[in-house]
């Protein structure tokens, strides 16, 4: 068992053995998952909080279901009503929140480093749902994952990554994590969004859309991230499609067996061809269904859980 961390705060600290510890791990949660009774008391009287300062639907309710088959409290935080509003810092948030005994805190904020910041200044078990444009870890562990349950290993597969890097989150976790693993990695889209200073974190970097995708076992494909960019940085959203986008006539030229991925939420006729995402080399939904193990599994681990065995589906 390799994981002994209060926090998953990145990917980037994390070893290849503790990223297979999280994946083993979820792999005996996804089993829960699969029985009639899904709940397990791994969490019960430990209260855990959503605090999401940045708005997203999918993530909070694959976090909060996560906690309720744990059999914890779960209390959501929203910023819209709340004293952020009104001027309180997210130090004085979260020691509100420690005083009313909370025993996870689970953050999205725009701010990159918001997590690290908090688990510098509350007791409670800090979780990274997602800091600005720096790192979402869950959702890596939950693509590495689905990686690893279609492929059978990481180790040495092409993955291409698609679309907006340089304001990814998700893009970067998503390196961080296949690259410990021993993935190849491709970079691709316009040259605006995918800079060179990427190959720095052991990938490769391409512009040419059609050979990134050739030799892909993967194709995760990113949408824009229009509200992190501060400017535009390609001239439409036509030309992008027309470009970088995953169509029927390039699907028809990758290899039979690669797959698609896709972190949701997807602009259909954009990034990727509405037919392709519905198809069965899709595995956008299993992506979902995966995030949940995989963020029982966070949960359990960080509060002292022992890894797979420790995992009591009976």
């Amino acid at each position: 068992m390799s994981w002994n961390r209060k926090h998953l705060l990145d990917i980037e600290s994390l070893t290849a053995a503790e990223i297979f510890t999280v994946l083993d791990t979820a792999r005996a949660f996804k089993a829960v998952g699969e029985r009639a009774i899904k709940k397990v008391p791994a969490l019960r009287g430990k209260t855990v909080v959503n605090l999401f300062i940045e708005p997203s639907t999918r993530t909070r309710i694959s976090f909060e279901l996560a906690a309720q088959r744990l059999t914890a409290d779960i209390v959501n935080f929203s910023a819209d009503a709340s004293s952020f509003k009104k001027g309180e810092t997210l130090k004085d948030t979260a020691r509100n929140l420690e005083a009313l005994n909370a025993d996870f805190i689970i953050i999205r904020h725009s701010a990159s480093g918001a997590p690290h910041f908090l688990s510098r200044v509350v007791n409670a078990h800090i979780i990274n749902a997602g800091d600005g444009a720096h790192e979402h870890p869950t959702q890596a562990l939950l693509d590495t994952f689905t990686i690893r349950e279609k492929k059978g290993k990481v180790a040495g597969l092409n993955v291409t990554i698609l679309g907006d890097i340089l304001y990814s989150r998700v893009a970067r976790s998503n390196i961080w994590a296949l690259t410990k693993l021993g993935a190849n990695v491709t970079l691709c889209g316009p040259a605006t969004l995918v800079p060179r200073t990427f190959e720095q974190m052991g990938c490769r970097v391409t512009h040419d859309v059609e050979e990134a995708i050739r030799d892909a076992d993967i194709i995760n494909l990113l949408r824009i991230q229009h509200e992190r960019q501060r400017q535009t940085m390609f001239p439409g959203i036509g030309e992008y499609t027309t470009l970088f986008g995953l169509t029927k006539a390039r699907l028809a030229r990758t290899k039979p067996d690669a797959l698609i991925m896709h972190p949701g939420p997807i602009n259909r006729g954009v990034e990727i061809d509405s037919d392709i995402a519905d198809s069965g080399r899709s595995l956008i939904l299993e992506q979902v269904t995966n995030g949940l193990a995989v963020r029982m599994a966070v949960l359990f681990l960080v509060n002292g859980g022992q890894g797979p065995h420790g995992v009591t589906v009976g």
